[in-house]
């Protein structure tokens, strides 16, 4: 097995509430990814493959930081939350979250009453979530070579969940945190993957780039 290297996208149009709006970098999402690929180069960071999921900030993220043709697989995109927000509203008649701190009170709510199946007509149920992330963490991991990975918080919440073992709410709580552009890496121990590095922004580390660390 090898190491992997997982990146959140750059923070992308957050005033919007639907993926399609959603998915693009904002003028700061650029910076913060442009900044991180520079730090990987004065690191002398390097890496055999990229892989990045088919959003449009995904790919983006990879070509800010200097990986122009990342291997794109719908596998690491992100859990439709947008879908299952508005669903849960329809359904269950609990409103979208409108600030931060309703939408960390939320999430936790979307994970579990989507495991448990109370959300109807959903784009992909939460076991083909769950499974579909395992799949293509292991499968890169299996590769030859250090592989960095451009996806979502809410991917990389999941790939610690499976790799680690956690329960859904440390799970959730995961996800709350992660912010735009960290760093977070999993090697192989035994016969499965570790973490070892968790939401590292150094290249946000500087006085005058804290502005930057964003979760939304």
């Amino acid at each position: 097995m090898s190491q992997v290297t997982l990146v959140r996208h750059g923070q992308a149009n957050s005033g919007s509430n639907d993926e399609h709006g959603y998915d693009k970098l904002s003028v700061l999402g650029w910076q913060q990814t442009g900044w991180l690929g520079n730090y990987f180069d004065s690191v002398g960071e390097r890496f055999d493959r990229i892989y990045s999921g088919t959003l449009t900030r995904h790919v983006e993220t990879a070509k800010s930081m200097g990986f122009p043709e990342p291997i794109q697989d719908p596998r690491l995109n992100e859990v439709a939350y947008f879908d299952l927000s508005a669903k849960m509203h329809e359904q269950m008649g609990i409103k979208p979250p409108e600030n931060r701190d309703e939408f960390v009170k939320h999430l936790p709510l979307v994970f579990t009453a989507w495991r448990e199946g109370q959300i109807e007509d959903t784009i992909e149920t939460y076991a083909e979530f769950e499974g579909r992330v395992d799949d293509v963490l292991h499968e890169i991991a299996a590769g030859k070579g250090r592989a960095l990975v451009s996806t979502s918080g809410g991917w990389i919440a999941m790939s610690i969940k499976v790799a680690m073992g956690l329960q859904l709410n440390s799970m959730a709580r995961l996800a709350l945190t992660i912010m735009n552009s960290s760093v977070h890496q999993m090697h192989p121990v035994g016969a499965g993957l570790t973490l070892t590095q968790f939401n590292a922004v150094p290249h946000l580390a500087d006085p005058d780039r804290q502005y930057a660390q964003t979760f939304i």
